[in-house]
């Protein structure tokens, strides 16, 4: 029952901060920044942006006749 005790003692002095948390918040938001950026220089371009190139950071994206499992149809 003692350690019980100063084991919630001890927990009640540390801080509550969600670090995990916050840490996923904010590799989750780098990544979803990332792949939409992906998603959207590859994509067809909006009005006004047709001539514009994609950047050298950006990889291309080549789109597959039919995309999944299976054989290719013909």
């Amino acid at each position: 029952m003692y350690l019980f005790m100063q084991a919630a003692g001890t927990a009640s002095q540390q801080p509550h901060f969600p670090l995990a948390a916050s840490a996923v918040y904010v590799i989750g938001f780098i990544a979803a920044t990332t792949i939409g950026s992906i998603a959207w220089y590859n994509s067809k371009r909006p009005v006004g942006w047709e001539d514009k190139e994609r950047p050298d950071v950006v990889p291309k994206v080549e789109k597959e006749e039919t995309p999944g499992l299976g054989e290719p149809k013909i």
